[in-house]
């Protein structure tokens, strides 16, 4: 069965800002996907709850606060706990180009930083996804 791709946009931690998870569900559902959108201020735990019983094929998260190089391994790590590996987990917001290896390396396969064109983010699910 050919379903679209199905995508959660999730804000990990206590970052109250949202304007650019918002943008990025807007751009996903525009190109055909299914978007879950968790809202603010969700810990890992909810994120891979809400994943799991949604059964999404992509994981979005958006950080403003500083916290990605905790929170985003953590998702990935209680994501694979839970024995789920066929998940595309992205990420993307405010994150110093230093951090990034270090976010792929814990598993996040595609991070997107302020100013990336929404196509660009749209083809790389494309492309990448695991489905």
């Amino acid at each position: 069965m050919d379903r679209p791709i199905r995508v959660l946009v999730a804000k990990p931690g206590l970052d109250g800002h949202d304007r650019g998870a918002k943008v990025i569900a807007r751009a996903l559902r525009d190109a055909g996907m299914e978007v879950i959108y968790t809202g603010l201020r969700q810990t890992p735990e909810q994120i891979v709850a809400a994943a799991i019983q949604e059964d999404v094929d992509v994981v979005a998260m958006s950080i403003l606060s500083g916290a990605h190089n905790h929170l985003f391994p953590k998702v990935v790590n209680l994501l694979k706990d839970e024995g789920v590996d066929d998940m595309l987990i992205v990420g993307g917001g405010v994150i110093p180009e230093d951090d990034i290896p270090y976010l792929i390396e814990s598993g996040v396969e595609g991070i997107f930083t302020p100013g990336t064109p929404t196509k660009d983010v749209v083809d790389f699910i494309t492309s990448n996804l695991k489905r």
